[in-house]
């Protein structure tokens, strides 16, 4: 059985990433139906005053997407499975997209698939195409056998990246653990040691990377194998830890 994290680091010794969906958020029925409430952004607020900004936002959704959820605020972030990555600075570098022709037509068939299984849900990233079972367990091996089809015809552009009850393809070489180690390179997050929270198949290219440098790897809510070294049973239980690490009364600013 795995143990939990630590419950005493410094975060000034630390960088801080964090997924979103399923590990700072419940996992909401709609992808569009997610808002961060004012605990979370405070919460997000005191870790990134803690550790001198050195917290970055890793997710499967676009940047764009993201900042909308936790608006006012903008966090360092990388986002659709690492292929977009906003530093600390603001600067926004992307990754070579799928062809225009690759993904049009895996758009038009996944859209055909969800008109013939209308409980399916597209989630139209530009440049990755999200198809959720959420509403509908039964359909993940059509839509699995599906996106599989259409990534062995487009295997320059494409990968399969299996999700909880969603599965995408993806940007062929976006990667949550490429990213991680982008950011690991550059202030404030370089010469710290890595965290990292999530709770899916997509966390855990970041938690081996995580692991190899000595970090702090956290898997949420996780039912399956993993290679996180540690657990968390909920969202919840993520919120608390993070500010039980970040509490004032147990630290002073750091930075």
């Amino acid at each position: 059985m795995q143990k939990g994290p630590p419950l005493t680091i410094r975060p000034e010794e630390h960088a801080f990433f964090l997924d979103l969906d399923g590990t700072l958020l419940e996992l909401a029925p709609q992808p569009e139906g997610v808002k961060a409430d004012a605990a979370l952004l405070a919460l997000l607020n005191l870790v990134t005053t803690r550790c001198a900004g050195a917290l970055a936002l890793v997710t499967g959704r676009r940047i764009e997407a993201l900042d909308q959820i936790t608006f006012p605020y903008r966090f360092p972030a990388s986002g659709v499975h690492g292929f977009e990555r906003r530093d600390a600075a603001g600067v926004h570098v992307r990754q070579k997209p799928p062809r225009a022709q690759a993904l049009a037509e895996a758009r038009l068939a996944l859209q055909r698939l969800v008109a013939a299984h209308p409980q399916l849900v597209l989630e139209d990233k530009e440049v990755a195409l999200a198809l959720h079972y959420r509403a509908a367990a039964h359909l993940r091996p059509v839509a699995l056998g599906v996106a599989s089809a259409l990534a062995e015809i487009w295997s320059m552009d494409f990968k399969v990246q299996p999700g909880c009850m969603v599965v995408e393809l993806a940007p062929r070489l976006a990667s949550k653990a490429n990213a991680v180690a982008a950011f690991m390179e550059e202030p404030p997050f370089k010469d710290r040691t890595p965290l990292y929270v999530g709770d899916d198949l997509t966390d855990e290219a970041a938690f081996q990377f995580v692991n190899a440098a000595g970090g702090v790897s956290v898997a949420v809510a996780c039912a399956r194998p993993t290679a996180a070294l540690t657990t968390l049973p909920s969202v919840a239980a993520v919120r608390a830890w993070l500010l039980a690490l970040t509490s004032q009364r147990t630290y002073g600013r750091c930075g």
